[in-house]
């Protein structure tokens, strides 16, 4: 401590303090320095999330850190009757390691019991963690000021005595002075005599703080914006709200003093205070638990054997010799680092996971260029196989941490995680936290609102801000980016505000959350290490610390992400299993592969030289197929060809921003239509996978290691510099480089070129051990809808159960793409989810919109009748098998919409109207179940009569089709412009598949048919509308772009469910279709001069002429469009020798509509058009 310190701040809020602290942690070093203050606290509220942080940085920068926390109290007993006061804060500071350890404690106790009430400790919680902390009583708002402040000084003054048993002399009565124009504020005037009593009569010291909250006065307003959001309040409401005042600033030291001039000992105290808290948190060296007594043996063990077990089977596997100097290479350099428990560990969960038979990804990352690994089975991928390098891992020349991300199973990733819960202890293991900051757009459109400004208002402000790769740029770089935005700023006051308040905002962190894949697991419990929090949407606690600084107190992060591709994968190899069949087995018995001894069913031992698997890559038809289902990735395929698993892994790592401009010269050289480069004759062996182009990381530390004599560690060295374009590095590794290659007779002008090269793809060159990885689990989707079509569909389908728009995309591949057959959803053939039967796919029921899986379950449950299906036969057996109530009105309506119940009633319409008949019969029969009453004749319910169904016709098809489309998203058993497709080509409309194949030669203007699904407006920077709607025809669907003039013309026609012609300027960009819209109109308008001349229906039998005698009258009276024709019956019966044509002498109106009508008639077997 300086001689010349007056004063140090003991009570601050940093940016850690959600929404309500503005001091930004970087920024504190500097203003301590500034005002010669040599110590300072850091008491956030609730919480230690910076104290690592703020321990290193400072001590850094050369001020000492106190580590406090403002933590809340619940200080009084509830009173008979009444309600519970909240708690009050007080401030707690660590003297030592023991101090700092009992706050660590206090401070996970907050979120860990606090059981659904706010964060708060109790007067038990601080007895038991007092030792070597110094406790502040937390002025007028803590909790001996609310009691001051509600007249009951005896209670006030028995907590006082309280903490002082607790902390004895640690404990210093803490006073605050924040004055305004009128003087000290209420509540501190109210207390300050009452503590000057306290302290004085109880010969307990004074201490003044000065509760910071931002750097500076002018600050205020900005900060009261920030309280306001975090409350969902307005700055100038009149209602009462937190407010502050511009004194919680941080204060000179002179300030300090000179407030609190009649009280000199309390600023004194808080340069003694400093001095008892001489202890800073520091960084330790990883810590895991011990797995077993000898760990180096243990894992030379478990990887000898699992070498012998993969060179059982691997076919490649010539010579022995070299997988065995690779595994002992590795191994002593994992020895040497003292990471055998890191990989024993992982291997133990991964073990059991694939035991429970939980899907695991073959890799991801540097980690699966491990032999060790692959070994020990944490990796499915040989690295010998595919050239991988283990120093891009972990490299023997740089100490750090291995770092396995692993892929599990999306639906059971849970499950190994609370089998790591329960091998170490549920004490020592933990998610990890983040924090999402209040970036610019966000603290634009945040403060906009507590501001009260319009909304369209905020919004155009916000969007006036520019994104850069993922994130918003600053407001400060907007504005003299965005002249608009300049210009909005200058002419309005309000908008100056609120971008000023967005500067002194923006960046603060707004929310904390869990790490998606993160967990940490100790040795010890880890509240002894690290402070926890719990997240309320999860069940486990996770670190305060975020990823970062949880590893700098010594604690090993294993990431545990769930990636939907494996679940993909095992529900279609279960589906192809429940079949019967074995994996290697086709739909049509015959052998796809011959699979080694222990590895049936094992997708991981498929071959990896399937032709129907490359031809379908080479097709382009890889919709659903993990990591090529884009359009960008499908014309990639269709200009390479892939033909073996190498193509696969280059295109994943060239699929990117920077890399894929070497796509065309892979593809033309790989292709025979272009010639390989020779960058120098060292090195082109390790480029000849890569048709002469440098794809991979890794190839830039082989060509270091041949070329200039690197080793593969000194070379990881060399690339991580060049990729984060370190300069020194960079000048001090050239004439090593160049050094090295002239030993290897490389001249030194050839080694600068090649130098500066690798120092051009360093940066963007990709892991290849990450895309080897990641190309095997898309080969392993290509070959299983290759080879198993309609169990892959389905089990991808039952990923995305409820995304419609999702599924929509697969139906169509499902119907079209790969002509499956399919089974519409059907009450006694669908399951919950997506199924197999036949051959065929089943849709589910569980996918109709507003529809729950475990509702249907219900009646797939009811169908099992003593372990076999039993089909429903009537509505009232549905009803008697199934309490109706219990599936809901709502998921009813959706079944019968979508037509599942058309086995059993194919009214449809009547269904519909009949569902509360139907639910109050079935709630009758459930009730007489519930109270165990049996009718006369035995079942319950069995003597209540069956309702009548209401009598009405069914729904028209295009009614029925519109139905549908509101149950099932999409339109699954037709298109409502099925009807339309004849005159709709006499009329030189396309369909958009045929305007997708014509665009590939060029832009075009076109006409197109389509039912509109949607639209949604805009308006532009200059304040122009335009639009984007959403249609879809017969050959799928489409979005469309109108700008204002087209706009106006055309939003009457634009209306959900509406059938409309439009005209469009259609073209090809970044391979994705863009239709413009020309104009728009109504289709029945459109093409009411090109409908047939008449009619041919044909029937079974003569029942069905009246129906359609009905149809063609009251078209007669009602058509207003179209021309008349002939109508034709065809009578087919097997007893006639032959079609027997009645003609019936009249013209009638023939329109779509009238002969879609038909067509739904019962015994009418077909129309077709004369």
């Amino acid at each position: 401590m300086t001689k010349n310190a007056q004063f140090i701040h003991l009570r601050l809020h940093s940016e850690y303090s959600l929404l309500e602290g503005a001091m930004r942690l970087k920024k504190l070093p500097d203003l301590c320095q500034n005002m010669a203050m040599p110590a300072v606290a850091l008491t956030d509220s609730n919480n230690l999330f910076a104290a690592l942080e703020f321990s290193v940085s400072a001590s850094a920068a050369g001020v000492q850190p106190i580590l406090g926390c403002q933590i809340d109290l619940a200080y009084a007993p509830v009173p008979l009757g009444g309600r519970k006061p909240p708690p009050a804060p007080i401030v707690l500071l660590a003297q030592s390691e023991t101090g700092y350890e009992n706050l660590l404690k206090l401070n996970s106790c907050l979120y860990l019991k606090a059981d659904g009430e706010l964060p708060q400790v109790s007067l038990e919680d601080l007895k038991r963690f007092h030792k070597d902390l110094i406790c502040l009583t937390g002025g007028a708002d803590g909790p001996v000021g609310c009691l001051l402040r509600a007249g009951q000084a005896p209670a006030a003054e028995a907590l006082m005595q309280q903490f002082s048993e607790i902390y004895g002399d640690r404990l210093y009565v803490e006073l605050q002075r924040h004055p305004g124009e009128t003087g000290l504020p209420e509540v501190e005037r109210l207390t300050e005599a009452g503590f000057i009593e306290f302290a004085y009569r109880m010969d307990l010291p004074l201490v003044a703080t000065n509760d910071v909250y931002f750097p500076k006065p002018d600050m205020y307003e900005a900060h009261d914006a920030l309280i306001c959001i975090a409350e969902g309040a307005y700055v100038d409401q009149q209602a009462p709200r937190r407010r502050l005042s511009a004194q919680h600033y941080f204060k000179t030291p002179q300030e300090m003093v000179t407030l609190f001039a009649d009280l000199p000992e309390a600023v004194a105290n808080t340069l003694e205070i400093a001095r008892r808290c001489a202890f800073m948190a520091y960084r330790r060296d990883p810590i895991l638990p011990k797995f077993a007594t000898d760990e180096v043996q243990e894992l030379r063990r478990q990887a000898q054997e699992g070498l012998a077990a993969r060179l059982a089977i691997i076919p490649h596997a010539d010579t022995v010799e070299a997988y065995e100097k690779r595994l002992e290479f590795e191994l002593k350099i994992i020895e040497g680092m003292g990471f055998p428990g890191y990989f024993l560990i992982v291997a133990d969960f991964i073990k059991w996971a694939k035991e429970k038979n939980i899907p695991v990804g073959p890799g991801r990352g540097s980690g699966a260029g491990s032999l060790v690994a692959y070994s020990l089975t944490i990796t499915d991928l040989d690295p010998l196989r595919y050239s991988l390098l283990f120093e891009r891992f972990l490299n023997p020349e740089r100490v750090s941490m291995p770092d396995f991300d692993i892929d599990f199973c999306m639906d059971r990733r849970d499950e190994v995680i609370q089998y790591v819960q329960e091998k170490y202890g549920r004490d020592k293991v933990g998610q990890i936290i983040t924090f999402g900051a209040l970036l610019s757009k966000a603290a634009v459109r945040d403060i906009g609102r507590v501001l009260q400004m319009p909304y369209g208002q905020v919004d155009r402000l916000s969007k006036m801000i520019p994104v850069e790769g993922v994130k918003p740029v600053s407001i400060e770089k907007a504005l003299a980016d965005e002249p608009r935005l300049r210009e909005e700023a200058q002419n309005e006051e309000v908008v100056d505000r609120l971008l000023t308040y967005g500067q002194q905002v923006e960046g603060l962190l707004r929310n904390a959350s869990t790490h998606a894949a993160g967990v940490v697991i100790g040795d010890r419990p880890l509240d002894a290490l690290v402070p926890l929090y719990q997240d309320p949407r999860s069940d486990m606690p996770a670190t305060q610390f975020n990823m970062k600084w949880v590893e700098q107190a010594g604690l090993v992060k294993f990431d545990f992400l769930g990636l939907k591709t494996l679940t993909v994968i095992q529900n279609a190899v279960e589906l192809v299993i429940k079949s019967g069949r074995a994996l290697h087995i086709a739909a049509d018995g015959s052998s796809l592969y011959e699979p080694a001894a222990g590895t049936q069913d094992d997708i991981a031992a498929i071959p990896l030289d399937d032709e129907k698997s490359y031809a379908l890559y080479a097709a382009a038809k890889t919709i659903a197929v993990f990591q090529v289902e884009s359009s960008g990735m499908m014309d990639a395929l269709k200009r390479m060809k892939p033909t073996c698993i190498e193509d696969i892994v280059a295109l994943v790592a060239l699929y990117r921003p920077g890399p894929m401009e070497n796509i065309p010269t892979y593809c033309e050289v790989k292709n025979g239509l272009k010639e390989r480069a020779s960058i120098h004759p060292l090195i082109d062996d390790i480029l000849e996978e890569t048709q002469g182009i440098i794809v991979y990381q890794e190839q830039v530390m082989q060509i270091a290691q041949v070329m200039a004599n690197y080793s593969l560690g000194g070379a990881d060295l060399l690339r991580r510099a060049m990729g984060k374009k370190i300069k020194e590095a960079m000048d001090a590794e050239r004439p090593k480089f160049e050094k090295g290659a002239a030993e290897n007779g490389v001249d030194a002008k050839k080694a600068s070129e090649v130098f500066d090269l690798l120092e051009k793809f360093a940066n963007y060159g990709f892991n290849k051990s990450h895309a080897a990885a990641y190309a095997v689990v898309s080969y392993q989707t290509a070959w299983l809808k290759a080879n198993h079509p309609v169990e892959f569909m389905a089990g991808v389908m039952n990923c995305d159960l409820h995304l419609t728009d999702k599924l929509a995309v697969y139906f169509e591949e499902v119907r079209k793409g790969l002509s499956l057959p399919f089974v519409p959803p059907c009450i006694n053939r669908s399951q919950a989810t997506f199924d197999v039967h036949e051959g065929a796919l089943v849709y589910a029921l569980g996918a109709l919109k507003n529809v729950g899986v475990e509702a249907m379950r219900l009646f797939t449950q009811a169908r099992l009748v003593e372990g076999v299906e039993r089909p429903f036969v009537t509505l009232f057996d549905v009803a008697r098998r199934v309490d109706l109530k219990r599936v809901g009105k709502r998921p009813l309506e959706m079944l019968a919409r979508a037509g599942a119940f058309d086995e059993l009633d194919g009214n449809r319409r009547r269904v519909f109207s009949s569902l509360d008949a139907l639910v109050g019969y079935s709630a009758a029969i459930h009730e007489q179940k519930a109270s165990n009453q049996v009718s006369l004749f035995g079942e319950a319910g069995e003597d209540l009569p069956e309702p009548r169904l209401i009598s009405m016709e069914d729904w028209l098809p295009a009614e029925r089709l519109s139905e549908e489309f509101a149950a099932i998203g999409f339109y699954l058993s037709g298109h409502p412009l099925d009807d339309y497709m004849a005159p709709l080509r006499r009329k030189g409309v396309m369909t958009l598949e045929e305007l997708q194949k014509k665009a590939e030669n060029g832009p075009l203007v076109a006409k197109l048919a389509g039912v509109v699904a949607g639209r949604q407006e805009r308006k532009s920077a200059k304040g122009n509308r335009f639009a984007f709607a959403q249609l879809s025809d017969v050959s799928g669907a489409y979005e469309v772009t109108l700008f204002s003039d087209a706009l106006e013309k055309s939003r009457e026609f634009l209306e959900a469910g509406a059938q409309v012609l439009v005209g469009v300027e259609a073209s090809l960009e970044a391979d994705q279709l863009k239709l413009l819209v020309r104009s728009v109109v109504p289709l029945d308008g459109a093409i009411a001069d090109a409908g047939a001349t008449g009619l041919r229906i044909f029937i079974d039998n003569l029942d069905s002429v009246p129906s359609v005698a009905s149809v063609l009258q009251q078209a007669a009276g009602t058509s207003k469009r179209g021309g008349k024709g002939p109508i034709y019956f065809c009578l087919l019966n097997p007893d006639l020798p032959g079609e027997v044509e009645i003609d019936i002498g009249q013209e009638f109106p023939v329109t779509p509509q009238i002969k879609g009508a038909i067509k739904s008639l019962g015994g009418v077997l077909q129309v077709e058009e004369l």
